[in-house]
């Protein structure tokens, strides 16, 4: 999955670690526990985030 971000952010010309995905990941991990709540949001982001990706890869290589 961490590839798949990679690969799609690097489209929009945002390059970032792993080690940098992974804190984000932790600190994700860390404001669900403590807000339960906040859980639906991320997820949600998460899901709008991964849509875009995969439809501009899509579109890429349905251009080419």
């Amino acid at each position: 999955m961490t590839e798949t971000v990679e690969r799609g952010l690097k489209k929009l010309g945002v390059t970032v670690s792993k080690p940098i995905l992974a804190l984000i990941a932790v600190i994700f991990g860390v404001l669900v526990i403590a807000f339960p709540d906040l859980l639906q949001w991320i997820v949600g982001l998460y899901f709008i985030i991964q849509g875009v990706l995969l439809f501009t890869d899509y579109m890429e290589s349905r251009a080419s």
